[in-house]
């Protein structure tokens, strides 16, 4: 089993693994040759050098503020996203009256309406949270509303003709059959919270990933501002596997994945 398991792994990522390390490769030699100057690239071995000498801030401070930010951040965005999918699911006034809002609120650039919420919430963590919901919490509602939307209509018909109630057949086939669009979302989602406080705290912070970052640009540290980004992405990634880890076991079953 274990030896299937590697080969299937083996073949998934196998050449992604090549190719990141002949890109890592290339980088270091371009940059130790001086073809592009330390300060514009600095090279992987230096980014990890950084990362080593600037371990406890990074993560002991900054890493754990922005992580913070990031789940208060995505539990609201799946609480409050999920609720108006499903209001505007059952309901076509609410769908009409609030569908046009959320696509409106995504045409709002980021960097032009964070400074508004820091005038609402100061320099608090409720600032980069309502930046992070504001990212995050559109693609929860869509996937839930198409997913609810989209699924079962042949089972619908059928149960109706059984005598079933709006409520069984939203509990027993919609919302089985939208499952796998709600959980794509959350994985879009949860990347967005980290791209929405990563803002927030560029604008506003006095800790955070995105803080150090900036804190260190303005310092010429360009080594340090990838180590900061590198922890960014790895933050993002590992969300997103852990969510990709829930619904395959959700889906398991149902879809024999």
């Amino acid at each position: 089993m274990k030896t299937t398991r590697l080969k299937k792994w083996t073949s998934d990522y196998g050449l992604f693994i090549i190719v990141v390390i002949l890109l890592v490769s290339v980088w270091e030699m371009v940059v130790k040759r001086g073809i592009i100057p330390a300060f514009i690239l600095p090279s992987p071995s230096a980014i990890w050098s950084s990362l080593i000498d600037n371990r406890e801030l990074l993560f002991e401070e900054h890493l754990p503020a922005t992580l913070n930010e990031v789940l208060i951040g995505f539990a609201i965005s799946v609480t409050a996203g999920t609720l108006l999918g499903v209001g505007m699911h059952f309901s076509r006034t609410l769908e009409k009256v609030l569908y046009p809002f959320l696509v409106i609120s995504q045409t709002i650039p980021l960097i032009a309406i964070s400074p508004i919420f820091i005038m609402w919430f100061g320099y608090s963590i409720w600032s980069k949270i309502a930046v992070t919901i504001l990212t995050a919490f559109f693609p929860i509602v869509v996937s839930t509303y198409d997913g609810l939307k989209s699924g079962g209509q042949e089972y619908r018909e059928l149960l109706l003709t059984m005598g079933a109630n709006r409520w069984t057949i939203f509990r027993k086939i919609q919302v089985q059959m939208a499952l796998p669009a709600f959980l794509t979302g959350l994985k879009m989602s949860v990347v967005y919270c980290v791209v929405g406080a990563t803002i927030g705290e560029w604008l506003g912070a006095s800790e955070g990933l995105g803080y150090f970052s900036r804190r260190m640009s303005g310092s010429l540290k360009a080594d340090a501002v990838f180590a900061a980004i590198f922890l960014l992405s790895l933050l993002g990634i590992i969300l997103f596997l852990l969510i990709s880890f829930i619904e395959k076991q959700l889906l398991k079953n149902k879809y024999h994945i």
